[in-house]
């Protein structure tokens, strides 16, 4: 007898049911996601970003942070990541709705940066970090970034109001100052606009935690 037709027939029904058990039924649940409206403040969650956050995402994918940094919270009892305050609640597939490229990352070599732009708002923190992390973060293994920024001599009317405030010693010459290039503004752009502590249906904040 020949089992060749019935053999085709299974690998061709065991393929056809994990393609729609794994991409038609996600890609259906998932691709209908919308935004989620707070219903006693009508703030609408996630918020598109601006221009120069989406050059800055561009950016935050090139120089290849997402190779020590993730942008997954894990759910209580599955690691420590809320303890750590890396977020108020899990990640859900809402948060990603506005993203190119969903950048979860492989490992942490550096902290998760789900909620980095609640948690260090300040341009001037981002900026410095950037620059050189040990002047925010002591013993830091992140290199540092100083090619996006350039010394400039301080003109006729004083200081740049971007310059960078550095302590003694990681200061430039006299007379001289530290400026962010384009590319610097639109990555800090990008950074803060990871933000996910907003309450949604999927994993609701504890109350005790939201007070």
């Amino acid at each position: 007898m020949n089992y060749g037709p019935l053999l085709f027939l299974g690998i061709l029904l065991t393929l056809a049911s994990s393609w729609f058990g794994l991409v038609l039924m996600p890609n259906k649940q998932l691709g209908n996601l919308d935004v989620h409206t707070d219903t006693n403040t009508l703030a609408v969650y996630p918020q598109a970003r601006n221009g120069e956050a989406q050059q800055g995402e561009e950016h935050y994918r090139s120089l290849g942070c997402i190779y020590c940094h993730s942008q997954q919270v894990r759910t209580e009892g599955y690691g420590s990541d809320i303890a750590r305050g890396w977020g108020r609640r899990r990640s859900v597939s809402r948060d990603y709705i506005y993203n190119k490229t969903v950048m979860l990352g492989t490992m942490r070599t550096g902290p998760d940066l789900t909620n980095i732009g609640e948690r260090q708002p300040d341009y001037g923190w981002q900026y410095k970090h950037l620059y050189n992390p040990q002047i925010t973060s002591a013993g830091s293994v992140m290199p540092p970034y100083a090619f996006l920024f350039e010394t400039v001599k301080i003109g006729a009317h004083g200081p740049n109001t971007n310059a960078l405030v550095l302590p003694p010693e990681f200061s430039v010459e006299k007379g001289y100052e530290v400026v962010p290039s384009i590319k610097a503004r639109q990555l800090v752009e990008y950074l803060r606009s990871l933000k996910s502590s907003v309450d949604v249906p999927e994993a609701e904040i504890k109350k005790e935690e939201a007070k």
